[in-house]
């Protein structure tokens, strides 16, 4: 815990995210053609998906190895969800000397092939979730031996493993505090090259699983929001995961086991399983408390989409600015598209800004099954 307003970023963290940092930040010239919008509304995204493994996860995966390395552990244990996660430390464990394990949800396992391949290529281990390696996992595949898996079973695995061997540490790619606080070199990032260009955004939109990218992303903007500055904060999730708009505010565990601490968040209950969707990414069933807490504020609009919806927004954004969105990001360019054809029917003048968080070409299946009318939308039930 500390006081300060800004932590530094140790100099061998920053040799390294110096590879891809700063981000581009782009203007969707050819999107807004598209919508044939006036040059009153502008669309702009932030390209996280330069990085070496295609999505923001490498700014808290390398700060996290660099931490594990300088502690003395030797292997770190995670979960992934889509495999961007499991990609990035996968990245950041080669990077910094340590060995790294890796549970992957069943259905994305299964949906994402080249996730494990990319993971293998950087020196991981990866396993299905539920797996047979640990307790918890053989004792879910007893119980449901069809399951999809999910993000709760998974972190139960990693941190079982983790906590049987002395030289291993567990890592998480989203919700807790120190995560969010380390992706907000993005909303950093952003605030200076809209400073330079001399743009004042008006919405910052972005998506929400975790919660991790969106609090990058737009945490740094709170302050000027709360005192008085006119600025919107958005956040898209997925109607078959909707931890927010159909979520309960209380305590609850962050896996399925009950082995982490409880947190104060927005929540389907940590024994729920998402049906087996494209955006693995947004397949969590709670939100990190620092997103929770501004929601629960009214700080933020959260909003819910179908995934054929979404990826409708991804095949337009491709045919437009020419980059395959991951499908967790097509959640965010619906919610843009949706914005800015409202600013044209109110002639209103906007700026708008996109956390774009990853591409989609290792996702192209999700694509294949929309574009050959296989993808179903399904939408959260409660019991």
């Amino acid at each position: 815990m500390s006081k300060e307003k800004f932590i530094p970023i140790p100099k061998e963290v920053r040799e390294i995210l110096s590879q891809y940092r700063p981000t581009p930040l782009v203007r969707a010239i050819r999107l807004e053609k598209f919508l044939k919008l006036p040059s009153k509304i502008k669309i702009f995204y932030k390209r996280e998906d330069v990085s070496p493994t295609g999505s923001h996860k490498p700014n808290t995966a390398i700060m996290q190895a660099f931490l594990a390395k300088k502690e003395g552990f030797k292997r770190l244990t995670t979960e992934t969800g889509a495999g961007q996660w499991g990609s990035a430390l996968s990245l950041a464990c080669n990077k910094v000397g340590l060995e790294c394990t890796v549970y992957m949800v069943r259905c994305s396992y299964d949906q994402k092939p080249y996730r494990k391949v990319l993971m293998r290529l950087f020196g991981a281990e990866i396993l299905p979730s539920p797996s047979s390696r640990t307790d918890f996992g053989r004792k879910v595949l007893k119980k449901t031996p069809n399951t999809s898996g999910s993000l709760g079973i998974a972190i139960s695995e990693a941190i079982e493993d983790a906590m049987k061997h002395k030289d291993t540490g567990y890592s998480l790619g989203s919700v807790l505090n120190s995560v969010l606080m380390h992706q907000t070199i993005i909303g950093q990032e952003l605030k200076e090259q809209l400073k330079e260009i001399g743009v004042e955004p008006d919405i910052l939109i972005g998506c929400i699983g975790g919660g991790s990218s969106f609090g990058g992303f737009m945490l740094p903007f709170v302050e000027e929001k709360m005192n008085g500055k006119d600025i919107e904060f958005i956040a898209a999730e997925p109607k078959a995961c909707p931890s927010v708009t159909k979520g309960n505010y209380r305590y609850d565990y962050g896996d399925t086991a009950e082995q982490t601490p409880l947190l104060k968040m927005f929540t389907l209950g940590h024994e729920f399983v998402p049906p087996p969707i494209h955006a693995g990414g947004l397949r969590y069933h709670g939100m990190a408390p620092i997103i929770s807490k501004l929601a629960k504020m009214g700080m933020i609009e959260v909003r819910a989409y179908h995934q054929r919806e979404t990826f409708d927004a991804g095949v337009i954004f491709t045919r437009t600015e020419g980059i395959v969105p991951a499908p967790e990001t097509c959640h965010e360019i619906k919610s843009a598209i949706d914005e800015a054809k409202k600013a044209k029917r109110k002639g209103e003048k906007k700026n708008i800004v996109i956390n774009f968080t990853g591409h989609g070409l290792l996702d192209l299946k999700g694509y294949e099954d929309f574009l050959d009318g296989k993808l179903v939308d399904i939408e959260y039930q409660p019991k």
